[in-house]
Parts: C-alpha cells; sequence; structure tokens
C-alpha cells in the first residue's frame, strides 16, 4: 500500500494594508512613477521532504535567460532594428580588411623605394669636363666608322618618314608577308613562312639541286644587298643571307606561277597561297611597299641558278609587270595591249637610265606606270629640274583649280582613250584626262609610290605630279561625281567622298614644286584659258541661260522674230524717204 504524502497547504496571504494603496490624486496633478507591485514570495524549500525537492525542481525549472545583446558601436535608435552579424562573416570580413591593408602597405613601399632611387640617380655627382669630352669624341668615331661601312650610292631600298606614316599606318607596313629585314620575324607575319619553306622545298625538289648552292650565291651578294637598305641591320651574317634566300625564293615562284601557272610548277588546284586566289591581292599589296623590297639583283642571281644563265637579263622585270599587272590604275590591262610588245618595244625599258642591280619591285612597278607612248608628247626637260627646290612649301602646291571653278571658266572634261592614266592634254578648251581606277589598295599603291619619289634622289616626281594635280581638281564630292560622269574616274569605294577624302589625303606632308612638275606647262595653259573673261562669259551665259535645248530654241525663235521685225521697219521707213517716181 503506497503511502501519499500531501503537501501542507501553503498559508493565507495577509490581508491587504491600507498603507499599500496609492492615494487617489487629482486627475489634473501629473501622475508619478507607478511602482510595480512586489511578487508573491516563493515557497520555501525546508517545508519540502527531500524526496519531493527534487522533483519538484525538475517541475518549476526556469528558461535559461537570453544572452546579452553584442556591444553598439553607435548610437541607440530605437526605431532601427539591428541586424546580427555572423561571426563567419564577420571572420572573412576581418580578412578581407587585413588584405586590403596589407597591399596598400606594400604599394606605399614600393613607391618609397622607386622615389629613393631617382633621387639618387638625380643626385649622381656630374661627370668632369674630360670624362665629357671624351664621350662626345666615342660618339664621334662611332658614326665615322658606321659612315665608313655604309654605301649611299647603292642606297635604293628606304624607311618611310615617320610624318608620312602618322596618317595612315596600314598603307606602308605588311598585313600578310614580309620581304627584306625591316619587317622580319613579325608576330603577324610569321604564318607565311611556312609557306616560304615550301616554295623552297618546291624549287628544290624542281630543280634537283641543293640549298648549299643558293646559300653560297646568296653569301657573295650579302655586302651589296645590306649597303641597298637604309640603317644597320639587325641580323647576323647566317640570318641575312638565310632571309635573302628564303624570301627571294617565295617572289620568285609567284612571278613564274602567274606568268606560266601555278599548276605547271606543281602545285594543287586548292593551293591556300600558289593559286590565283582573293589571297594574292593582299599579297601583291604587300609586295609593292617601299619598306617590304629585295634588290633586284638577288632575284636576277636566283633565278640565273634555277634557269641558268641564258638569255635571263631582264627577265625578272618583265615577270614583276605581269604579276602586278591587276594594281595597274588604268582602264587596258597592259595584259590586253603591250605585254606580249616587252622587251621588242624600244620606248618601254623598265631600267632605263639606272642600273638594275640597284632598283627593286616597285621601281620596277613605277617605270612600267610611266612607260611612254609610241609619239611621246614633249614635257619638260629633266636637266632643267633643280633638286634645290624640292621642299615642302604649301603656298606653291596649287597645279590647277577644282572642277567647279573650270566648268565656271567655260573648260569642259573629257576622256581620254589611252592606258597611261598620267597622260593628260588641254586642247581648245577641253582637258582630256585618262580614265582612273580606283579600289582598296590604290591608297596604298600610290601613298608608296609617293614615298619612294620623296626619298629616292634620282626617280623623278611624275606619280606625285599626277596625284597633286588631281587633289586640286577635286575638292568636294561633287567634282567627283561630276568626273564619274564624265568616264574619267571609276571607283568602288562606299562614296563619292570617300574618294575625295583618298585624294586630300595623299599628298599631306608632301615636298612637291609645281615648276619641277611634267605638268606645269599644261597647268599654265588652263590658267591661261581660266583668266579669260570672255571664256567666264560664255560659260556664265551657257550655265544660267542655255542650261537647255528650250532655251535654244526660244533663243532663235526670237532671234528670227528680231530680224523680221527689223526688215518691216525698215520698209516701212524706206518710201518716205525715197517715194517712188
Amino acid at each position: 500500500m503506497v503511502h501519499i504524502l500531501a503537501l501542507p497547504p501553503p498559508p493565507p496571504p495577509p490581508p491587504p494594508s491600507f498603507r499599500s494603496i496609492p492615494p487617489q490624486r487629482h486627475p489634473f496633478k501629473k501622475r508619478g512613477k507607478i511602482t510595480p507591485p512586489s511578487p508573491p514570495p516563493q515557497p520555501s524549500f525546508g517545508s519540502i521532504p527531500r524526496r519531493r525537492r527534487y522533483f519538484f525542481k525538475k517541475r518549476s525549472k526556469n528558461p535559461p535567460p537570453p544572452p546579452p545583446p553584442p556591444p553598439s558601436f553607435g548610437p541607440s535608435l530605437p526605431w532601427i532594428k539591428r541586424r546580427k552579424i555572423n561571426p563567419s562573416l564577420r571572420s572573412s570580413i576581418n580578412k578581407d580588411m587585413s588584405l586590403i591593408q596589407k597591399n596598400m602597405l606594400t604599394w606605399y613601399l614600393l613607391t618609397l623605394v622607386m622615389r629613393h632611387k631617382l633621387q639618387t640617380r638625380n643626385q649622381q655627382p656630374e661627370e668632369t669636363r674630360e670624362e665629357w669630352v671624351i664621350s662626345i669624341k666615342d660618339k664621334m668615331e662611332q658614326t665615322l666608322r658606321e659612315d665608313a661601312t655604309t654605301s649611299w650610292e647603292r642606297l635604293c631600298i628606304y624607311r618611310v618618314p615617320q610624318y608620312l606614316q602618322e596618317n595612315d599606318n596600314k598603307s606602308y607596313f605588311p598585313q600578310t608577308v614580309s620581304l627584306g629585314p625591316y619587317h622580319h620575324g613579325k608576330d603577324h607575319l610569321l604564318p607565311m613562312d611556312r609557306h616560304k619553306w615550301r616554295a623552297v622545298n618546291m624549287i628544290m625538289a624542281r630543280t634537283k639541286q641543293g640549298i648549299e648552292m643558293y646559300l653560297d650565291a646568296m653569301k657573295e651578294l650579302e655586302e651589296r644587298a645590306r649597303a641597298c637598305y637604309e640603317g644597320p641591320i639587325g641580323l647576323s651574317s647566317n640570318k641575312f643571307t638565310e632571309m635573302l634566300v628564303l624570301d627571294g625564293c617565295f617572289v620568285l615562284e609567284l612571278f613564274r606561277g602567274a606568268d606560266l601557272g601555278f599548276l605547271e610548277l606543281g602545285y594543287d588546284r586548292n593551293d591556300p597561297v600558289f593559286a590565283m586566289r582573293g589571297s594574292m591581292h593582299s599579297i601583291q599589296r604587300d609586295m609593292v611597299m617601299l619598306e617590304n623590297q629585295l634588290p633586284l639583283f638577288v632575284l636576277n642571281r636566283l633565278l640565273e641558278l634555277q634557269l641558268g644563265p641564258q638569255n635571263q637579263t631582264g627577265l625578272v622585270a618583265q615577270l614583276a609587270i605581269r604579276f602586278f599587272d591587276p594594281l595597274m590604275p588604268t582602264d587596258e590591262s597592259l595584259t590586253k595591249t603591250n605585254q606580249s610588245n616587252i622587251g621588242k618595244d624600244k620606248f618601254f625599258n623598265p631600267i632605263a637610265d639606272k642600273d638594275k642591280e640597284e632598283l627593286h619591285c616597285l621601281d620596277v612597278f613605277r617605270r612600267s606606270l610611266l612607260r611612254p607612248s609610241t609619239k611621246p608628247e614633249p614635257r619638260l626637260s629633266r636637266r632643267k629640274w633643280s633638286w634645290k627646290t624640292r621642299v615642302a612649301d604649301k603656298r606653291q602646291q596649287q597645279l590647277i583649280h577644282c572642277v567647279t571653278e573650270l566648268r565656271e571658266a567655260g573648260i569642259k572634261f573629257k576622256k581620254r582613250k589611252t592606258d597611261r592614266f598620267w597622260d593628260i592634254r588641254f586642247k581648245n578648251g577641253y582637258l582630256e584626262i585618262p580614265k582612273l581606277l580606283i579600289h582598296d589598295g590604290t591608297k596604298s599603291l600610290f601613298s608608296n609610290l609617293i614615298a619612294f619619289e620623296q626619298r629616292h634622289i634620282d626617280s623623278s616626281n611624275d606619280i606625285t605630279s599626277y596625284i597633286i594635280f588631281m587633289d586640286n581638281l577635286i575638292d568636294s564630292a561633287q567634282d567627283v561625281s561630276y568626273l564619274h560622269y564624265c568616264g574619267i574616274i571609276e571607283h568602288w569605294l562606299g562614296s563619292d567622298l570617300e574618294v575625295a577624302d583618298l585624294f586630300n589625303r595623299l599628298c599631306q606632308e608632301v615636298a612637291f614644286d609645281p615648276q619641277n612638275s611634267y605638268l606645269s606647262q599644261l597647268s599654265n595653259k588652263v590658267d591661261r584659258y581660266y583668266s579669260r573673261k570672255w571664256n567666264v562669259m560664255k560659260a556664265v551665259l551657257k550655265h544660267k541661260y542655255f542650261n537647255n535645248p528650250w532655251a535654244y530654241f526660244s533663243f532663235f525663235a526670237a532671234l528670227v522674230l528680231l530680224v523680221l521685225t527689223l526688215f518691216q521697219s525698215f520698209f516701212s521707213v524706206y518710201p518716205y524717204f525715197k517715194p517712188p517716181s
């Protein structure tokens, strides 16, 4: 039998005391702070048996108090709830801040070190007068040694001046293939080196010869070839010789492939380079750049090793003309007109008045553009030219007025039927200009031809004269449009404004004297015709009053009526003075 021990009932609460009741205050008086009533007393554990005391503690245990709030870093605002920061996030923030401070400290220390170095460098003691004089003498002796090893007479492959490169670098620097030492080894031109070695292997396999013969031949020409380039060449003797063999064989394969056909030379029909594909145009454009040339005697020597020395004089020049025929800015192709007569025409010699060993492909191409006709026109003799006047003078670069002004003066434009684009004629008020073809490679072609004429003292300025003449004629898109209407200009650019901009930019910073131009006499004739007032009056009458056929009919009708009126008046008055008998 289980005895249940009953707890004694708690004692009754004490009766309320009147002193603990706060007195009633007046409703309009300020109320004081009301103290909350004290909690009832807890039962003492002494009156509870030990056996039941443990159970009572388990039943009456209160929940643990909440943790203390985190310390605040700013003023306590009751209307803003503060977010609790994750301890892991706080540690990552602290690490990032410490890393940033470390980097800032590192940069600060590096700045201090660099500043200290600059200060110590500037504070180096100045050299004495004797040391200064010795350093100047060393520089003078070094220049004398360089001049002694440089042959200025054979210099024919120049670097484009910096003042010409500022307008357009792409027109002067190769984009597909490098020839010569100036651009040898550039990263964007290295993919073509593989095809150069393919050309060398094809030549060796076709001729059954060894590469040693070609290397020895180029080794003999190394000194002469170096003399053709401007400035010191950074390639060693072996590297320079290897470059001559590699680039020369590549050029000759292109020349012979364009003449005989690449299939005859052993290349596949779908070859990526040695085929008449779209990439051939970019290769041709790179091969007529001034800084991308090989001496012509190098190509002649390599061709002699392949074909033998018999009847090979001038063959490379003829092959070059056939290869660069698509770049001709003329209406009629050289292939259709005079290609069969190359070598037979006594009026054309691409290396006339010049030692062939000092030429290159750009010079040969330029001479093919300037070949004289079978009945050459009289022109200013070179003996009257003075090289002292070849100074850039912007006040004297006006050869002729623009198309709009010449039309107002009564000058008419007419297309001349010839493939020599520079052969311009003025006769009986008609300015006859051959047709000029303009494509995306025309700017690069004319830019390099002008640069060569500017640098080479023995060349004429015929191409420069023609470009400046066209630049004077074209001032706006309306001038280009009228020349296109006359059949003088045909272009494949975006608009007539681009053609006008092309000619206006080609002759910037160009040294030119109009009196040394082959077009000086023609310009004088046009100026005399332009200055006559009667021609101006005729042009005004034509453009303003007789600009359509109905104006002519009206004029002749009025003239006939005027004549009839005069006759009527005469016969009416005549009987009065002389009556009939």
